[in-house]
């Protein structure tokens, strides 16, 4: 019988599997019932012919991160995750609506989360500045950094966060992930190249999430994708769970299913009455939840 090898999932090409044993790129096909395999998953495999093999297993996850899918489960998208960065920038825009969905979401699954003001060349506006003291006061990491300046402090600073952790980065497009990932990974290109080999395609699709190790240690998943992670397996009551100020008062509302919008004795709204909780945080989760389909 076949040794039974464990593995990293590092990217999904075609209808393969690139999974990493030992410095190696093996090809894997999985069997019929691994259906939701992720980059980021560890697997055990067996070898089927050299650089090829068959995944048999999935090892427990610590965490993983859900895309939603039409009309179907939610798909994972990556496994084992540490640490989700939001990436945002002055231009395009700030959408402080996706950073508060990203970071909903974090808290609900337990991962940490950092933010990125990526751009910094662009001044922030009296504003944008006023939001971000809200997230710091929250303890959510801020790094202000230029992808573009490679002496830029805040890099060094994330660089720092990053080693020893698996990391994804998140964001609207626009806002310099790819410049951002390219920074840390000056071999990128080399890696993707590499990738393609082993498929013997020729070339590799960035359409999924590819994992990368950086130089300083630690594993940063990219994906290129937007909204990779959607609201769609939140209850409303998970919803207000990943506000992280509302969490102390979620248990002094009056009613335990309180909506926390016009119910009498609402904690969370009394809170923002007495401008304990930021009121454009609470608007912003009051379209969430229309977003979501409450009533």
């Amino acid at each position: 019988m076949a040794e039974l090898l464990e593995g990293l999932v590092i990217a999904h090409l075609g209808q393969g599997i690139a999974v990493e044993h030992k410095n190696e790129i093996i090809l894997c096909q999985t069997r019929r019932k691994l259906t939701t395999i992720a980059v980021g998953d560890r697997v055990q495999f067996t070898l089927s012919a050299p650089q090829q093999g068959r995944i048999d297993d999935i090892l427990p996850r610590r965490s993983v991160l859900l895309r939603p899918s039409r009309g179907d489960k939610p798909r994972p998208v990556a496994a084992n995750i540490d640490n989700i960065f939001i990436v945002f920038a002055v231009e395009p825009f700030c959408d402080f609506l996706l950073i508060d969905q990203y970071l909903a979401i974090c808290e609900q699954y337990q991962i940490k989360a950092s933010l990125i003001l990526n751009k910094i060349d662009l001044a922030p506006s009296y504003e944008i500045e006023q939001e971000l003291l809200i997230y710091q006061s929250l303890d959510y990491p801020l790094f202000r950094i230029s992808a573009l300046d490679a002496t830029n402090a805040g890099l060094k600073q994330l660089k720092a966060a990053l080693t020893n952790e698996v990391s994804i980065f998140t964001g609207q497009s626009g806002v310099g992930k790819s410049s951002l990932t390219n920074a840390l990974i000056p071999d990128k290109a080399l890696k993707t190249n590499a990738l393609s080999t082993t498929t013997k395609h020729g070339r590799h699709t960035t359409t999924a999430a590819t994992l990368y190790h950086l130089p300083d240690g630690g594993d940063l998943i990219d994906s290129p994708g937007v909204a990779i992670f959607g609201l769609a397996d939140l209850t409303e009551a998970q919803l207000a769970y990943g506000y992280r100020e509302f969490q102390p008062l979620l248990d002094d509302c009056r009613f335990n299913d309180c909506h926390h919008v016009k119910d009498k004795d609402c904690a969370v709204r009394l809170a923002v009455e007495e401008e304990k909780i930021s009121a454009h945080r609470y608007q912003r989760f009051l379209k969430l939840r229309e977003k979501m389909g409450s009533h």
